[in-house]
């Protein structure tokens, strides 16, 4: 299925956000081998923190079945400013959230909401690697 306008620049917006020096970023990063779970963007930092962004434009979206995969040390919902105001009560204690948000310019930007509490990573951290390192290539084949 095709991404919708608003998800690619709520996903444009987060990039921006963590896109600097020492941190690594990939979208849909698949969890190990063939794996059913997949992360819709993912961070590694040279300090070895991993953290995970689930991407969410619409209420149904953030309820849906679909796994939400919440495996990195910090883990956080990105979401739009309108969507935030209708699920905060929703968001989980130790998960923080972003808001994607655009100027009156039309560029498209992302402030943290509410800080997430740092945890045990959901998975081996080797797992993790090998399944960012591939998801990386993925658009170099």
């Amino acid at each position: 299925m095709a991404k919708t306008k608003q998800t690619l620049f709520v996903e444009n917006a987060i990039y921006r956000e963590t896109n600097r020096q020492g941190v690594f970023g990939c979208f849909e990063v698949t969890i190990g081998w063939f794996g059913k779970e997949r992360v819709d963007y993912m961070t590694y930092d040279t300090k070895g923190v991993w953290r995970c962004y689930e991407i969410k434009v619409s209420k149904a979206d953030f309820h849906s079945k679909a796994n939400v995969t919440f495996i990195g040390h910090y883990n956080y919902y990105v979401v739009t400013k309108a969507l935030y105001e209708e699920i905060k009560s929703e968001i989980p204690n130790d998960i923080g959230c972003y808001i994607a948000y655009e100027t009156d310019a039309g560029k498209w930007f992302c402030s943290c909401v509410k800080k997430a509490r740092r945890r045990d990573l959901g998975v081996d951290e080797s797992v993790l690697k090998d399944s960012f390192i591939r998801s990386l290539s993925r658009g170099y084949a």
